[in-house]
């Protein structure tokens, strides 16, 4: 019976997601023929700890908590899928693997400064059980229109179909893969928004969060009609900010399915 595959933990998910070869004039030519190379979540993650952030293979495992000796199989693969991207001008796109999203409640993150440990310390209050928690884009009462850009969520803990607490609390201008981690460290189960772009999108499932996008309005007469089971939102949404991310899957990935799926996700 072959090993459990152990979920990789990922810092959060990319916010560009496919990269595609141009010719000398810059427009797209023979690569539209050629295979898509595929690099999963995990694989990406190691080129970023060691290629990016200058970590050893042994550092890289301890951040990803996994075996320095998976560390090396899954960063030489990174590394000869990247290399065929580049030399012979294959796109190459980002989705997919067996990760999770690091939710800043570990104390071996390793980075030192993790924006999620900073927010989960400021903002983190206790869930209790049978509390749903709700984040909805925040600006001037009413639901922001491009989450990528939101500098506020209003954070909702509803129990027994009522609202029992609201907070509103400060993004501090992180991008879109890093804003799922930040909704992840505060334990939000669920979304809701304007405009959302694939990548977004992908990161939130990853996350286990679960998104009601194209909403307009008030923000707490959207909360409102959630409970009463009669939101309106588009189930197709997209942000026209991110139009090149449109028609790229989620990128399935077998750990973590849902926020407390995988061992070690607390």
């Amino acid at each position: 019976m072959p090993r459990p595959i152990k979920c990789r933990k990922v810092c959060h998910f990319p916010d560009i997601l496919e990269f595609r070869p141009s010719n000398k004039n810059g427009r797209r030519g023979e690569e539209d023929e050629k295979e898509v190379i595929l690099l999963t979540v995990d694989e990406y993650e190691t080129i970023r700890l060691i290629d990016k952030e200058g970590y050893s293979q042994e550092q890289c495992a301890g951040f990803m908590q996994i075996a320095r000796t998976t560390v090396q199989r899954i960063y030489e693969i990174a590394r000869k899928k990247v290399a065929d991207a580049i030399i012979d001008g294959h796109p190459l796109r980002i989705e997919g693997g067996d990760f999770r999203i690091c939710d800043g409640k570990s104390s071996k993150c390793g980075l030192g400064g993790c924006y999620k440990q900073e927010f989960y310390q400021k903002y983190a209050t206790e869930k209790g059980e049978g509390i749903m928690r709700v984040a909805v884009t925040y600006e001037n009462g009413q639901i922001f229109q491009h989450f990528g850009h939101t500098e506020q969520f209003k954070v909702y803990d509803l129990e027994d179909n009522k609202i029992v607490n609201t907070q509103v609390v400060d993004t501090n201008g992180q991008g879109h893969g890093a804003l799922a981690g930040f909704l992840n460290s505060t334990d939000i189960d669920v979304l809701i928004c304007g405009g959302i772009g694939g990548g977004a999108q992908a990161a939130l499932a990853a996350a286990g969060i679960k998104l009601f996008g194209g909403v307009s309005g008030d923000a707490d007469e959207a909360v409102k009609a959630y409970l009463e089971g009669n939101l309106t939102y588009n189930p197709d949404v997209h942000c026209t900010h991110h139009d090149h991310e449109d028609g790229h899957s989620c990128g399935e990935h077998h750990c973590g399915e849902d926020k407390h799926g995988c061992a070690g996700n607390h």
